[in-house]
């Protein structure tokens, strides 16, 4: 991976613990998280007539990338709910390359080498570790826990569908564009049915919040699967995944989320063995 890709892919990082940080601080969370799919759908749309278009046979991959991304939001959503920035995100994302290893084990048949051993060994106890002593009340409620499985799950199934998806579109900024419109309206569709009528007026109090998450979720995505078709999936995957320490601090330093010494290094356990996972 050669220096530039490894530095935009840093600043991916940044920007995604950035949005889910503004979307966590959100009072209406709901409307931040519709804003944020809403106003990357208004930066696609005057884009695609500059970009090239995806190819004919990568429209499925589009349709399941959408359906993928917003599903993902919705889990995300209820994991903020019931736990904090600092909590949710590191199981969110830490989860995801272990749910794929053990797929690929008891689905697919594969074997893995030592090193992927080890940083299962890694992973395992620092999802454990957050997840009895991930909070004040020290056990991650059933709620807050199953809801950051269920998002981690999504955040693994989207990174493969991305990749490919973009590879075989043969356009990066075609594919994107096309799935934060696709993602906009699934989206927009599940807010009005859960809201009716007072879905419009009540972005009207979140539309900072949401301009804000949906500028940064949009350069962090393209960023990333531009970057998927540049360098190897999973090294760009990994790199990625540093997004775990941005959101740590940024719940330090700017939210004044409580962390303690368990979970810093719980984090630091989910980090290094992503990395090592990955490379």
């Amino acid at each position: 991976m050669g220096s530039q890709i490894f530095l935009v892919v840093l600043l991916a990082a940044f920007l995604h613990a950035g949005w889910n940080s503004v979307v966590k601080i959100g009072a209406d969370r709901m409307s931040s998280i519709l804003l944020l799919a809403l106003v990357q759908a208004a930066i696609a749309l005057p884009l695609l007539p500059f970009v090239v278009q995806p190819k004919p046979t990568a429209w499925s991959w589009l349709l399941i990338a959408a359906v993928l991304h917003s599903a993902y939001k919705v889990f995300l959503l209820q994991a903020y709910e019931h736990a904090d920035l600092s909590q949710a995100y590191p199981l969110t994302r830490g989860t995801a390359p272990l749910l794929v290893m053990l797929i690929s084990v008891t689905v697919l048949g594969a074997s893995f080498s030592w090193t992927v051993l080890l940083a299962v060994g890694m992973i395992s106890p620092g999802i454990l570790a957050m997840t009895l002593r991930g909070s004040a009340k020290g056990w991650i409620g059933g709620s807050a826990l199953s809801y950051a499985l269920g998002t981690a799950g999504f955040t693994a199934s989207y990174t493969l569908v991305d990749g490919i998806g973009a590879r075989v579109a043969a356009t990066s900024a075609g594919f994107v564009l096309w799935m934060v419109i696709g993602d906009a309206l699934i989206m927009l569709a599940y807010v009005g049915c859960k809201r009716g009528r007072g879905t419009l007026p009540a972005l009207l109090s979140a539309w900072k919040s949401g301009i804000a998450a949906g500028a940064m979720s949009l350069a962090a995505y393209w960023i990333v699967v531009w970057a998927f078709t540049q360098a190897p999936i999973a090294m760009v995957a990994a790199l990625r995944e540093s997004s775990i320490v941005f959101a740590t601090l940024i719940a330090v330093f700017v939210l004044r989320e409580p962390v303690s010494l368990w979970r810093w290094t719980s984090t630091a356990l989910i980090v290094c063995g992503v990395v090592l996972m990955r490379l």
